[in-house]
Formats: structure tokens, C-alpha cells, sequence
């Protein structure tokens, strides 16, 4: 088996959610098995509401992003989570 790249959009729950503790939470957070490629990023939606990527390396089996879709949900600030792409390394 190899290993997918796959590029979540994580909304917060307000345009008054702290962005910079939710990068640090959502970080804190990812699963055993994945592991954070690059930076989380900011993209503009609208009206002041960012949405945070993150793109993780996770292994290429069954249920592969879901371990880390369900943590991010978890966390505190965080609306939805939503797989953006996902493409095998």
C-alpha cells in the first residue's frame, strides 16, 4: 500500500473563532498513521469567516482520511470538516 495526500477545508464555527488556537488544537489532534504536510492555511469565504486547509499524508486503506476528519470535528470552534481532495503519492 502507498500513501494519499488529502487536502481537508475545516470551518470554524464563527467568524470570531481564534484561528491561531485552532491550528494548535487541530495539530494536537491528528491521528496516529497521519501526519501534517506543510502549513495550515487561511482562505477567505466571506465577510471576515475563514476557512482553515490542512493537508495531511495519510496511508492508502480503507477509511483512510476518516480517523482525522472525526478528531478535527471534535475540536472545539470547529463547524464541519470536509474533504476538498485526495489523490495517491
Amino acid at each position: 500500500m502507498g500513501d494519499v495526500a488529502a487536502k481537508l477545508k475545516i470551518m470554524p464555527e464563527s467568524v470570531d473563532t481564534d484561528l491561531v488556537g485552532l491550528k494548535e488544537n487541530l495539530k494536537n489532534v491528528i491521528p496516529a498513521g497521519a501526519q501534517l504536510h506543510g502549513d495550515i492555511v487561511e482562505e477567505p469565504i466571506a465577510f471576515g469567516l475563514k476557512a482553515l486547509i490542512v493537508t495531511l499524508i495519510v496511508n492508502d486503506e480503507e477509511g483512510g482520511t476518516e480517523p482525522a476528519e472525526e478528531a478535527f470535528a471534535k475540536v472545539s470552534g470547529v463547524e464541519n470538516v470536509q474533504v476538498l481532495e485526495a489523490y495517491r503519492i
